[in-house]
């Protein structure tokens, strides 16, 4: 039977006829076996560097971002964070220019309007130190930074409430990823981890105010969500800020809404079950 590459010796190669196809990756599979360890895969691994043009400035942007199937979901919390493996994935949700400072999320990129780009110049980029480094991955700390950036810009230009609300949701999120990561270290004092979760609940507190302030005067989808998953959203926070009659306003018109789904019920099901629970605690102490 011919090889896979016979018939390259008219071309002068017949040396090459018999290569290996996959001699590397069984070579690095036997390594793997000797060695007794699992190839360990980097954050950097789920990250490409993708260009973009800045739209105040016009200089060229280069975001690490995340390789689309890559990372693999591990769960949801209530209030729908998703939790990937090996990755945080809301690290690199922010577009940042290193030479102006216009900064937001992927989302939103693009789109400006004129005035709008006057106001980041004039706020913003005439103010701004520009950052050269290059970083294969960025820090939680420099993470959260960026989104401070990024909602600074939406509060410059106007942005709507809901823009707004979801810069908070996400850095809210992110600072949570935090938090959790470094109770695992346990390298962090309580006072310390007291302090991120103050600075994780002011985040998610005016993302809970963005949204029902942009329910009352915008049109879905909102933020990439229909009408029930902003309810749904709307009360997984008003539970987690004690607002309990919100909380179960919403929930009831998820359960009764013709619009939502059988999925979105049963996870407003869930959510009532927990609210049910917190109140009786409420009510014990």
């Amino acid at each position: 039977m011919a090889g896979l590459l016979s018939g390259l010796g008219a071309l002068g190669l017949k040396n090459l006829e018999s290569m290996d196809l996959y001699e590397e990756e069984k070579k690095e599979a036997v390594l793997a076996k000797d060695s007794g360890k699992t190839p360990v895969i980097q954050e950097a691994d789920y990250l490409f560097d993708k260009t973009y043009e800045c739209p105040v400035c016009y200089g060229q942007i280069k975001a690490r971002t995340m390789k689309v199937g890559k990372a693999k979901l591990s769960h949801t919390d209530l209030d729908l964070r998703p939790v990937y493996e090996n990755i945080e994935p809301l690290k690199y949700d922010v577009i940042s220019c290193p030479h102006c400072g216009y900064s937001t999320l992927t989302r939103y990129f693009g789109g400006l309007t004129s005035s709008q780009s006057k106001a980041i110049k004039e706020n913003i980029s005439r103010a701004f130190k520009p950052a050269n480094e290059k970083k294969d991955t960025y820090t939680y700390e420099e993470a959260v930074g960026r989104y401070k950036l990024c909602l600074a810009n939406a509060i410059v230009k106007h942005a709507k409430a809901s823009e707004k609300a979801y810069i908070c949701l996400k850095a809210g999120w992110l600072i949570r990823s935090m938090r959790e990561n470094c109770e695992k270290a346990g390298e962090t004092s309580a006072k310390e981890i007291e302090e991120i979760k103050a600075q994780e609940n002011e985040f998610l507190q005016n993302a809970l105010e963005g949204f029902v302030a942009a329910r009352q005067a915008e049109g879905y989808p909102m933020c990439g969500m229909d009408e029930t998953t902003v309810d749904y959203l709307i009360s997984a926070l008003s539970m987690e800020f004690e607002q309990y009659d919100v909380a179960s306003k919403m929930i009831s018109s998820i359960l009764t809404s013709p619009a939502a789904t059988n999925r979105m019920k049963d996870k407003a099901r869930d959510l009532k079950e927990v609210l049910l629970e917190k109140i009786k605690e409420k009510k014990t102490n």
